[in-house]
């Protein structure tokens, strides 16, 4: 699911700006980038971010002094990737004048004058920083899911709607069938029908298109959905699987539904629950 968050930290006439993006991943996707003087802290951040569970995750520090000889430039790196982007620029016949400003805004080609290291109490700062941005990328998530799980339970509900209004058509199939049978008979010029066999035949033809289980499978199904999604966090597996056998019962439902007003609802249960998995993609 996607997430945002900003914190900043002020150490002396330091700031220190922490920027976590979330996406969408089955599995934790960490990308770190911080100030090389913070770099030796980098399995505490990603320890940190192992909160958020999953997610493509990029995590974003940043150093701000306050004071113009708080740092100097790395003439080294600064010199090379000016080379190199002057030479692509000449290949590519381009001419930018602010190609320099633009590499000196790059936080890697400043040296802190603090250290190559950070000290603990300074880290306790930082740490609380980013555990404050964690908690918004929660929160931000946590909307999103509520967001969701409305939207779940709108399509289910009427997924449910639809299947309550099927039996309402189930006599009528009876009636259809015998019908159908019985034009058969006249067509063919067939008489006198042996009544109690012409009623085994409605009664066998009947059995083959009985949807009773399909449609009790189906509310269980929809039940369970909505227990899972009010009792289990990080259900978004259980919930396609469970997606996934509603559509083995709507889809069986249809292909004995031998009634087209049955078809009908059968294509609209469809349409919500293609609703359903799209969704489900923001949370597997």
């Amino acid at each position: 699911m996607t997430g945002f968050a900003k914190q900043q930290c002020v150490i002396g006439d330091k700031k220190i700006n922490i920027e976590i993006k979330t996406l969408n991943s089955k599995q934790l996707d960490l990308n770190t980038k911080m100030p090389a003087a913070y770099r030796s802290r980098e399995l505490e951040v990603r320890a940190l971010l192992g909160r958020l569970e999953r997610g493509k995750v990029d995590f974003i520090m940043t150093e701000e002094t306050g004071t113009a000889d708080a740092a100097t430039v790395n003439t080294e790196l600064l010199a090379q990737r000016y080379r190199q982007i002057s030479q692509l620029a000449a290949d590519l016949k381009a001419d930018d004048p602010s190609l320099l400003s633009a590499l000196l805004r790059q936080p890697d080609i400043w040296l802190s004058d603090s250290g190559d290291e950070v000290g603990d109490d300074d880290w306790a700062v930082i740490a609380r920083g980013i555990n404050l941005a964690i908690d918004q990328v929660d929160a931000f998530r946590s909307h999103e899911g509520r967001v969701l799980e409305t939207d779940f339970h709108r399509h289910v509900d009427l997924i449910e709607q639809k299947l309550l209004t099927i039996p309402q058509y189930e006599q009528d199939r009876i009636a259809t069938a015998r019908e159908r049978i019985q034009r058969y008979f006249d067509e063919f010029a067939i008489k006198d029908v042996d009544q109690n066999r012409f009623e085994q035949e409605i009664i066998y033809y009947l059995e083959k298109l009985d949807i009773t289980e399909e449609k009790v499978r189906l509310q269980k199904h929809i039940d369970y959905f909505r227990n899972v999604m009010r009792d289990e966090p990080s259900c978004g597996k259980k919930l396609a699987f469970v997606a996934q056998e509603m559509g083995r019962e709507i889809n069986t439902t249809g292909s004995k539904a031998n009634h087209v007003e049955i078809q009908k609802l059968v294509v609209e249960m469809k349409d919500e629950l293609e609703k359903i998995k799209e969704q489900l993609g923001n949370i597997l």
